[in-house]
């Protein structure tokens, strides 16, 4: 169209066409922006929020299986959604791939402007430099030659890279170590990933309660619930053997009228670890201080009382005697648990809901409780059940009894349920001829979550530079410092401008402090 030519209103404007590869250059473009990198971490973290609310099939299917059943309208579209298996769920995985992806796309091309940056020579002085962020100006006497040697030895002195493009102007600039850490903030981010996903797919978790005086074998089977990653080959795990010798409580009792009275001070596994390919020998396992083995740790994350008891019947034929763990309820440890008698006992399957009260007093509003955490006035309080003890052969927890496919046994007057009330060394019968039961004693245990983690060091390493890196990143300052010179009467008037791509208050400082160091330098030649 020609000039002042006026356009043609029925004429159509063409515009260009993207295609496949201008929509895929766009879209990665896209994906690898800082904006789509945080978003997508916002995302990830908010993805997250699932794993910590919903119980997960991978870590606890007991639980999850009884929280669908509770839940009959929200469970099932919770499980299709992926709520119960949220870090192995195809949504999650595809932030977790689109966030590892935005990250490498963002770091290589910034390495490499980084990287030319680092080589090249700071830009040349602009000319106006009184409209910069800082700007300051003097008269020194001498040359401008010796001036502006002066300002690159100053210059040089404060740690600028420094350069001269022309004869009137001196260039500089600091702060590479600013995008540096950035860069390796970043990539330590990557490695995160990597490592968390090694982690992921390599590694198992296994709980297991040991009383005092037993032992596990690191296999399997042997443990109470197993976690194992997806690429985990359960053949390959390397067995070792840990026993509680003696697992040790100490509570505060000096002051009952304290907030502290009944408080831990301290709680310790003390155990020997024959790890089979090596020398036996013993540690001591803490909260804080866990048995640290080469393939595998070892962690105290609970403990509590195991009362012994010993079931018999009628012909004094012992059906069940061990310790049986049960589970603290409060702070003075009232614990609940569950004692099963299997297949052994005839005619009929029985198990006992239990209550252990390490200090038992009966107290006339909440009934039975413990006042103090440790074993002063021990009491078991045991009700009765008989019918299937595993219903369908479903799994279920080691302190519960799943009591719908069992009834309640009560008093020969058919008033109440059978409730029996033991202190150690008693025995008492059971009703309907089912033979006695003697409260032995009682043993401390200890509660191991045992893990494996191959991707653990990784995640340290990338941990920590992420951390230094983002330190490095705030602290350092990105920083410009221009020298113009120019001759007026036989003087050098000195300008010295500077700018930072932050917010940075000592900015106008360190110019001033350039153009005092020039004049005070020309003042003494």
């Amino acid at each position: 169209m020609a000039i002042g030519t006026k356009p043609d209103p029925k004429q159509t404007i063409t515009q260009p066409r993207l295609g496949v590869v201008g929509w895929a250059r766009w879209g990665w473009r896209q994906l690898t922006s800082m904006r789509t990198a945080l978003f997508l971490l916002l995302l990830l973290a908010i993805g997250a929020v699932p794993g910590s609310v919903f119980p997960q099939r991978n870590f606890d299917p007991g639980r999850t299986a009884d929280w669908i059943e509770r839940h009959e309208t929200t469970g099932p579209i919770l499980d299709k959604l992926g709520a119960f298996e949220v870090y192995s769920s195809p949504w999650f995985s595809a932030i977790y791939l689109l966030l590892f992806i935005s990250l490498i796309g963002c770091i290589i091309p910034r390495t490499g402007v980084h990287l030319r940056a680092m080589r090249g020579k700071p830009p040349r002085a602009p000319r106006r430099l009184a409209r910069l962020e800082a700007h300051a100006e003097g008269e020194v006497e001498g040359s401008v030659e010796e001036v502006r040697e002066a300002a690159t030895t100053v210059l040089r002195g404060r740690r600028f890279r420094v350069a001269s493009h022309d004869e009137v102007s001196v260039s500089a600039e600091k702060g590479y170590l600013k995008e540096t850490g950035n860069l390796v903030f970043h990539t330590s981010l990557v490695v995160l990933i990597v490592g968390v996903a090694v982690g992921y797919l390599w590694g198992w978790k296994a709980d297991i309660i040991v009383p005092s005086g037993e032992s596990f074998v690191s296999t399997v089977t042997r443990y109470d619930t197993w976690a194992p990653g997806p690429l985990v080959d359960e053949s390959s795990l390397v067995p070792f053997v840990v026993t509680v010798e003696e697992m040790t409580a100490d509570f505060n009792d000096r002051d009952p009228a304290a907030g502290s009275f009944g408080m831990p001070r301290d709680f310790e596994a003390n155990v020997s670890v024959d790890p089979i390919e090596g020398e036996e020998f013993t540690d001591a396992i803490k909260v804080n201080g866990p048995l640290e083995m080469k393939d595998a740790t070892v962690f105290l994350l609970g403990n509590g009382y195991a009362p012994v008891v010993t079931v018999k019947d009628t012909e004094g034929q012992v059906l069940y005697k061990g310790a049986t763990a049960f589970l603290a309820q409060d702070g003075n440890y009232r614990s609940t648990g569950a004692i099963k008698v299997g297949a052994a006992s005839e005619p009929e399957q029985f198990g006992f809901v239990g209550l252990f009260l390490p200090t038992a007093t009966i107290d006339p509003e909440l009934g039975p409780i413990s006042v103090f955490p440790d074993t002063r006035a021990p009491a078991l309080a045991l009700s009765l059940y008989t019918g299937e003890l595993y219903p369908g052969g479903s799994p279920q927890s080691v302190f519960t009894l799943d009591t719908e496919s069992m009834d309640k046994v009560e008093t020969a007057d058919g008033t109440d349920q059978t409730r029996l009330w033991l202190t150690p060394g008693d025995t008492k019968k059971l009703p309907g001829d089912r033979g006695t039961i003697t409260f032995d004693g009682i043993e401390r245990y200890a509660g191991f979550s045992v893990r494996h983690d191959p991707g653990e060091e990784l995640v340290l390493i990338s941990s920590l530079l992420a951390l230094g890196g983002l330190i490095v990143t705030l602290v350092v300052r990105r920083r410009r410092v221009f020298v113009r010179l120019t001759e007026v009467d036989g003087r050098v008037r000195v300008e010295v401008g500077g700018m930072s791509r932050d917010d940075d208050e000592g900015l106008t400082e360190v110019v001033e402090q350039v153009r005092d160091r020039l004049i005070g330098e020309s003042r003494t030649s």
